[in-house]
């Protein structure tokens, strides 16, 4: 299922357990039933709640050492923002981050992203605002619950590519749907296509 150049994060065993053809064998267009919809968050939200409640990985050594930054970066800790905070109007471009869109409801990490203007970096088009898009639609046309928002962790690395590394670690750690890279463990639904209107 991965590509022959990327591991895959599930074994084959687990992969076929996740049992997530259905979003590939749908006709483009249909809407998710409610049932399918809170299926797919729970095997997410599952799989994030055992990173959360995992205890750190700890190597024997005789000297202190830290654990790897992306175990200490809580998403759902973050100030929750709402998803268009990027309409406001800000006196400066922001700094250096990470950002997490989160839907509180559940709670469920959806995408991790990295930026080095924060107040500036959901101006113009982003393929997240139309995944986010999709997600809530599909919350509303079953009048389910659905909470949404953005956390900025501001602490990053100026460095691009330290920030994108540690993005990566971010997106394998928690395996956030909406990434690309985690997108054959979840068979997203949300990330195909155009919306219309």
């Amino acid at each position: 299922m991965s590509a022959p150049d990327q591991p895959s994060l599930l074994s084959q065993s687990d992969l076929r357990a996740a049992d997530v053809s259905w979003a590939y064998n749908r006709e483009s267009g249909t809407p998710m039933s409610p049932a399918e919809l809170q299926q797919w968050k729970q095997r997410v939200a599952d799989y994030q709640r055992s990173v959360q409640q995992a205890p750190a990985e700890k190597q024997g050594c005789l000297f202190e050492i830290d654990p790897p930054m992306a175990e200490t970066i809580d998403p759902f800790t973050l100030l929750p923002q709402n998803a268009e905070f990027w309409r406001g109007q800000f006196q400066e471009a922001g700094v250096p981050a990470l950002y997490f869109v989160v839907d509180h409801e559940v709670p469920l990490l959806l995408y991790v992203g990295e930026t080095v203007k924060s107040n500036q970096r959901w101006q113009g088009v982003h393929d997240c605002k139309r995944y986010i898009l999709s997600y809530v639609s599909a919350h509303r046309i079953h009048d389910l619950p659905v909470a949404v928002n953005i956390g900025f962790w501001p602490h990053a690395e100026a460095d691009r590519r330290a920030r994108q590394r540690l993005e990566s670690d971010l997106i394998r750690r928690w395996r956030s749907p909406f990434n690309k890279e985690n997108w054959t463990i979840w068979s997203t639904p949300f990330v195909g296509g155009k919306l219309e209107g």
